[in-house]
């Protein structure tokens, strides 16, 4: 049977497909090592391995100032262009050491804060030492993975994803065999380290005809393009995760712990799902907004993006729905605390997904304050709404203030966006 030519060349269909592949893989995985921790470490240790999931990705945002996206962005742009390609570098290499060297003061000196902040006890001083150390890796690896994405190499990307997964949990299972949960958070701590080594492997011979060592000359000619990304970064990434901390902890001291690890729980199994959407936005999403300068071509873009992947989407979260019960049966025994969760998290997520399509415009455009704005308000939306909510409905409230958040974050960016492209019009004419 012959594949329809608008099925076989469509690029959105082609990275979501192969991208299917290795999150179902990883799915497999992820309900079997899920399993196994909620039976070990219970849902006070889901919470706390939930906070350093936070705190990782935290540091992917300090360890780089955040330029990730930048890196995308111009990578995406200049390609063909080494000169401009090698100033990028230069500009990014010198971020990078800056980036790492605050963090891993902050980590080591403050260690003992974090632990009791995080943990409310010392027992985890060593982690925040042992990541002081780390942190180096872990920006290396995010501003790789910055040109991978910018290259579109979604195959190359989607190799570098699962082996890095497979490695990371063989670690993480060592760890829980070993020292129970705290070898599973020293085990997340060195997965950038995993990551790196297998970016090095598939991606090594590409990254040397871009990345010439000895044309780099450390200079700051793109300070301010990319400190841009620094400012964006700082509020989606950093601001979002110790948003989500301080959420997970008001849970834990209002209601229970139990709780902060049902609530952990449903933003894992939603983090899982969501990363279906995450490739797509940095291998194709923001590379070709990029390069769109009309709004009928922008729009063109967005109805195709959309009709490719909603339906996908909206299926694969119904089944979900209807699967919850046997979902958390399967991956969370006992967890029977965070049934209700479902139907929130999931009408959240894909009212989510609709507006992140349309708001990596400001990431591709490099449109900080329309990014800003927006952001800023989508947090404090959330944080007040939880609070209001978790008064009345409990644990509920956040997944009740997730949905309504994303309800008029969607709202605000369509607008935004409108008046965006409606200000180009009127500077052409």
């Amino acid at each position: 049977m012959k594949i329809p030519k608008f099925l076989r060349e469509n690029i959105v269909l082609k990275i979501t497909s192969l991208n299917a592949v290795v999150i179902t893989i990883r799915l497999i995985v992820s309900v079997f090592v899920q399993r196994l921790l909620a039976i070990t470490v219970g849902e006070a240790g889901i919470a706390s391995i939930g906070q350093v999931r936070n705190v990782m990705a935290m540091l992917t945002s300090t360890s780089t100032l955040g330029i990730f996206n930048g890196v995308v962005k111009y990578v995406a742009e200049y390609k063909e262009n080494k000169p401009e390609l090698t100033k990028l570098f230069s500009t990014t290499t010198l971020f990078l050491f800056f980036g790492s060297f605050i963090s891993a003061i902050v980590l080591f000196f403050g260690s003992s804060y974090f632990s009791n902040y995080l943990f409310k006890s010392d027992d985890f001083v060593y982690v925040f030492k042992i990541l002081a150390v780390i942190v180096p890796f872990i920006a290396i690896n995010r501003a790789i993975n910055g040109v991978v994405n910018g290259l579109s190499d979604y195959k190359k990307y989607a190799k570098i994803e699962l082996i890095s997964y497979l490695l990371a949990t063989l670690a993480l299972l060592f760890g829980l065999y070993t020292s129970n949960l705290e070898g599973v958070i020293i085990a997340i701590a060195f997965t950038p380290i995993i990551q790196l080594i297998v970016m090095g492997f598939v991606f090594g011979k590409t990254l040397k005809k871009y990345l010439i060592f000895k044309n780099l000359k450390l200079n700051l000619i793109y300070k301010n393009k990319l400190l841009a990304f620094t400012l964006m970064s700082f509020i989606s990434t950093f601001l979002l995760n110790y948003i989500e901390i301080n959420i997970r902890t008001r849970v834990a001291n209002d209601i229970n712990i139990d709780e902060a690890g049902y609530w952990t729980a449903i933003t894992f199994i939603s983090k899982n799902y969501m990363v279906f959407a995450t490739g797509l936005f940095t291998l194709y999403v923001i590379p070709k907004f990029a390069n769109i300068h009309t709004r009928n071509a922008f729009k063109n873009e967005v109805f195709n993006i959309y009709k490719t992947i909603l339906p996908i989407f909206g299926l694969g979260m119904i089944l979900v729905y209807l699967l919850r019960n046997v979902i958390i049966e399967i991956i969370y025994p006992d967890f029977k605390g965070m049934e209700p969760l479902f139907k929130w998290q999931l009408l959240g997520d894909f009212v989510r997904l609709c507006a992140l399509v349309l708001a990596h415009q400001f990431l591709a455009k490099r449109l900080v304050k329309s990014f800003v704005v927006t952001e800023i308000i989508s947090l404090v939306l959330f944080y007040v709404l939880t609070i209001v909510f978790i008064k009345h409905y409990e644990t509920e409230g956040v997944v009740m203030a997730h949905l309504v958040r994303y309800i008029i974050y969607f709202i605000i960016v369509i607008f935004v966006v409108w008046l965006y492209y409606g200000n180009k019009t009127l500077e052409k004419s």
